[in-house]
């Protein structure tokens, strides 16, 4: 069995600021395999990398991402406040990572946000697009999300983000999931066997590089998805030796 890819979290955001382009540039750097980014839709429904619903924790202002157009969005200046002033980070486009990605021969774990959920048309022109030269797939805490991708193009690969909620037992009743997205809390013989047996595919994220079973983990597992990439990387290698 192949090792488990290694998705850095918002790129190597344990030493870049999270979804910036130093961040990716880190995960290269550090061997990572892949990216784990966050999308979410302008005013004027331009995918943009960032998690949150708002711009406070990155840039200090309340407005909402769906408030503001995307030529608004990209003068926004995100980090700490005096380097913000001088040096700050901009936002990125989904089309920005996406050519970065496909260059540096990247993995790409695209997660579609809150916004996504009312905007099946947005939806629709992702799905329908040719990801050619790179592999990708589609997650989401809104299994509706998933389910309107698949119904728009099957051959798209996604993945459900489960919950403590998440039904072991009826992982195969998520038709429009190819995979499941767990917090390492769940990482337990009995759910990982219950997911073989489902035939789900797992990829844990919170990974933190510390983690014992990394360098033997259950055969349901086909990612990591951590902000630290090096020290999983180092910590699969025990394997080798």
């Amino acid at each position: 069995m192949s090792r488990a890819l290694v998705y850095a979290h918002r790129g190597a955001s344990g030493h870049e600021l999270e979804n910036s382009y130093a961040a990716f540039v880190k995960a290269v750097e550090l061997g990572a395999d892949g990216l784990e980014i966050d999308l979410q839709l302008t005013k004027d429904l331009v995918p943009i990398v960032t998690h949150d619903l708002d711009f406070w924790r990155l840039a200090r202002t309340h407005r909402k991402v769906s408030s503001m157009n995307y030529e608004e969005v990209k003068k926004l200046k995100l980090g700490i406040y005096i380097f913000r002033l001088f040096n700050g980070s901009s936002i990125l486009t989904f089309e920005e990572v996406l050519a970065f990605a496909k260059e540096n021969n990247l993995a790409l774990n695209v997660e579609l946000k809150e916004t996504f959920v009312d905007a099946p048309s947005q939806i629709d022109i992702l799905s329908k697009r040719s990801y050619t030269n790179i592999n990708i797939h589609f997650s989401s805490f809104h299994y509706e999300v998933l389910e309107r991708i698949k119904k728009c193009n099957p051959l798209i690969q996604t993945a459900y983000i489960g919950t403590k909620k998440t039904n072991w037992e009826e992982l195969s009743q998520l038709w429009a999931a190819d995979a499941l997205h767990i917090h390492k809390r769940y990482y337990k013989t009995d759910r990982l066997d219950l997911a073989f047996q489902s035939n789900m595919p797992l990829r844990f994220y919170g990974i933190d590089g510390y983690e014992t079973y990394l360098s033997n983990p259950h055969p349901a597992v086909i990612g990591w998805i951590t902000d630290f990439p090096g020290r999983v990387l180092m910590e699969q290698k025990k394997k080798e030796f």
